[in-house]
């Protein structure tokens, strides 16, 4: 008689983010014990986690640069077809007490639109070495557009989003998130352009305003 096994299939995204929110709800925590606890997946999960307050009304002073930091360093890695890894002392970067269960409780409409939006599909966009390479660099690009200091609305938002598509696309094998990830980064792409040219429109119009 042949006994066929079940592949047991990796934790959904809501239930490993649900966990670490348990965990992490009355005690500072490092980036060094997320990793632990998030195991396997342990780095692009982190990816997700750390770009969530981007999502977020949650201000994040001070932490805004070193979250973007990390983001990029584990994408850069990956594009470079190496095991994701951050330095020691970024590992030891400590987020305040219940930091993560607000970000968590706050951004749970965001988990849930992913819980229902991802599931495995097109599995040849997230696991054929090269275009997951591909995938990194452009999640670094991104992460490196979170770096800049930028108050101008939905400056930050649509990287973050790419970045989450992306990296949620990559987690649970679902190569139509990673489209979409593709799409949010181009509208960002188009809005920076936009931007920039209005920018200069109103540069110009001062400067012809000086001279008169």
């Amino acid at each position: 008689m042949k006994i066929v096994r079940q592949q047991k299939l990796p934790r959904r995204l809501s239930e490993e983010l649900a966990d670490l929110q348990t965990w992490a709800a009355a005690r500072a925590v490092t980036l060094r014990e997320v990793i632990y606890v998030m195991r396997g997946r342990a780095y692009l999960l982190l990816v997700v986690l750390l770009t969530l307050p981007f999502l977020t009304p949650i201000p994040l002073p001070g932490l805004s640069t070193p979250f973007g930091l990390a983001i990029a360093a584990i994408a850069l890695r990956l594009a470079l077809g190496q095991r994701p890894w951050l330095p020691a002392r970024w590992q030891r970067l400590a987020l305040p007490k219940g930091f993560l269960h607000r970000v968590l409780t706050v951004a749970r409409w965001i988990i849930r639109l992913l819980e229902k939006l991802l599931r495995p599909r097109w599995a040849w966009l997230t696991e054929t070495p090269a275009l997951k390479q591909l995938h990194a660099c452009t999640m670094l690009l991104a992460a490196l557009v979170l770096l800049l200091p930028l108050p101008i609305p939905f400056t930050n938002s649509f990287p973050a989003w790419a970045i989450l598509l992306l990296a949620g696309g990559l987690l649970e094998r679902d190569g139509v998130a990673v489209l979409l990830g593709y799409v949010v980064f181009a509208a960002g792409v188009l809005y920076f352009v936009i931007l920039g040219e209005a920018a200069a429109q109103l540069l110009a119009s001062l400067l012809e305003w000086l001279r008169n």
